[in-house]
């Protein structure tokens, strides 16, 4: 049975994948995440739950042991030392498959006044998240990268992908939809190995998300 350590595990999308995990699949799941009580409403056998932090490199190590795919969901001013641990743990317990929520415009790939905009509003965020996506494309990690549009709660699969190289497309994307493709990657493992996905929903092309 495959076991997936979610770092990250109170995030909006990590929430709802892991409702898909449990619904859809036969995954065991770790929990990993400060306070760790934001998920305690969670009742299945099929769940750990870890109080940790994930810059404490001995605590998340533990929590690798023994894991198939790390699914990590995280965020903050320290993103890039974030990915700089899990890489150590990883390397320590020999977990290879990352599954790693970045953001659209890392790369300067998001075109015309769209990608203007963005890049203004997101600002030194861009540049920190390109940082830790960094890390992990110089890792000998079998790393996938999702660089969501600006997220939705709409209650919908609605998906396309772009690569690494690619025009990012689109403006927006639901969270349910990323989590879908998480959940999509965690049991299809050699999927998009070592590739950067940007994600969006079709036909979403306009200068700023249309909820904006």
């Amino acid at each position: 049975m495959t076991k997936v350590l979610i770092l990250g595990a109170s995030g909006q999308i990590a929430r709802l994948a892991e409702q898909q995990f449990l619904a859809d699949t036969t995954v065991d799941l770790t929990l990993y995440l400060r306070h760790a009580q934001r998920v305690s409403d969670l009742k299945s056998d099929r769940v750990t739950i870890i109080d940790g932090d994930t810059t404490d490199e001995a605590k998340l190590t533990a929590a690798m042991q023994g894991q198939d795919v790390v699914y990590a969901n995280l965020a903050g001013q320290n993103i890039k030392a974030q990915a700089q641990t899990v890489l150590k743990a990883m390397h320590a317990t020999n977990v290879k498959r990352l599954i790693w929520i970045s953001t659209l415009g890392i790369y300067d790939e998001v075109p015309g006044k769209f990608g203007e905009w963005n890049n203004a509003t997101l600002g030194s965020y861009l540049t920190r998240y390109y940082s830790a996506a960094e890390v992990l494309e110089n890792s000998d990690l079998d790393y996938t990268i999702i660089r969501p549009a600006w997220l939705t709660n709409k209650d919908e699969v609605a998906y396309e992908t772009t690569s690494r190289h690619d025009a990012f497309k689109g403006t927006e994307v639901s969270r349910k939809s990323i989590a879908a493709l998480v959940v999509k990657l965690a049991t299809h493992p050699t999927e998009a190995v070592r590739d950067s996905l940007g994600v969006n929903k079709p036909n979403t092309d306009g200068d700023k998300p249309a909820w904006y």
